[in-house]
């Protein structure tokens, strides 16, 4: 697996663990990388995992107000968890993460859908992100 895509899929599985626990994900972040230091066997958590982190956690707020305002028919908290922390993950990297092409931040997000969670996820994790690529200009341009 390329590095950058294990670097999402372990920042999907802290913000995952934080929702799960109901807890700030700046600290499972922290408690991953003290486990990591403290256990050989723990792989080094990546200075990309830490960017998606911290840059999720800057942007929670917005990122979840534009996940219930445009998923439609779908309240955040009714939402598998699973869906709701990779359409976070995914938001933040496609609108705010220049360096990320459009595509691969929704394909990554996609192929994590695929893998965590249900058939109906990849299809419904596409066309919410495939719509802020769209809205993109308007997003980052109504924060300024």
């Amino acid at each position: 697996m390329a590095a950058r895509s294990n670097a999402r899929k372990r920042a999907f599985q802290i913000l995952f663990e934080a929702d799960q626990r109901g807890v700030p994900v700046r600290e499972v972040l922290a408690d991953w990388i003290r486990h990591a230091r403290s256990d050989d066997r723990q792989p080094p958590v990546s200075a990309f995992t830490m960017d998606l982190v911290e840059g999720y956690a800057d942007k929670v707020d917005r990122i979840d107000d534009l996940i219930i305002t445009y998923a439609v028919d779908w309240e955040l908290d009714r939402m598998p968890v699973a869906d709701r922390n990779i359409l976070r993950l995914g938001a933040y990297e496609l609108i705010w993460v220049d360096e990320t092409p459009d595509a691969v931040a929704i394909d990554e997000a996609v192929q994590l859908a695929k893998e965590f969670s249900t058939d109906e996820s990849p299809s419904f994790v596409n066309g919410l992100l495939a719509r802020f690529k769209d809205l993109k200009p308007n997003l980052r341009r109504s924060e300024s």
